[in-house]
């Protein structure tokens, strides 16, 4: 007996199955998140190209009657890697690229860090008030800077939101580009005129 004994302690075989068995689950882990980031970036620059294509033929004279079409081109391209995404489109257009995401300026006179007071603004979209985002839904005018964002959910490809506390089983990306509109007309963008804040 002692004998078999001390042949079990000194006996080899089989060590490397178990020492496979220990290692699988973590290569796997491992294995499963490049592949998810790299779908993740894959995706993100099928997008990024699909939508700089999209938003150079939307500032052509004629474009705002082919909206449809220029989105379908996006979508094709993204379900392409991601079958099951949503896409969500948005199109906002500005008189120039600095007016972009900024509130229309005034003058903080009682210096709060609002437009309240009566305090003077410049209404930049002519609409009659101060806006925090100055810009008008759509494809805009001849010369407007253009701001067109896509949104897209897809679910992750591998189940790592199971594998990994904290991660979701969808994935949300966002892109944007700015261009502006060649000049095919005149600017439909009223002129600036001042207002009282309120």
């Amino acid at each position: 007996m002692r004998r078999f004994l001390r042949q079990l302690a000194t006996d080899c075989r089989g060590a490397t199955i178990v020492e496979f068995a220990m290692v699988t689950p973590a290569l796997l882990l491992i294995l499963m998140g490049l592949f998810d980031m790299s779908h993740n970036m894959y995706t993100a620059q099928m997008l990024n190209g699909a939508i700089q294509q999209a938003a150079r033929n939307s500032t052509i004279e004629g474009a705002g009657g082919r909206e449809a079409a220029l989105d379908a081109i996006v979508t094709r391209s993204v379900k392409a890697v991601s079958p099951n995404a949503t896409v969500r489109f948005t199109r906002t257009a500005y008189r120039d690229f600095t007016s972009v995401g900024r509130p229309e300026d005034w003058s903080d006179v009682d210096n709060d860090g609002s437009c309240n007071n009566g305090e003077p603004f410049e209404d930049a979209n002519g609409n009659g008030a101060w806006d925090r985002d100055p810009g008008s839904s759509g494809f805009g005018g001849a010369r407007d800077a253009v701001l067109y964002t896509v949104t897209i959910d897809y679910p992750r490809l591998f189940p790592i939101a199971r594998l990994i506390p904290g991660q979701s089983e969808q994935m949300q990306m966002q892109s944007s580009t700015v261009l502006r509109n060649q000049p095919f007309g005149l600017s439909e963008a009223p002129a600036p005129v001042t207002g009282n804040c309120t």
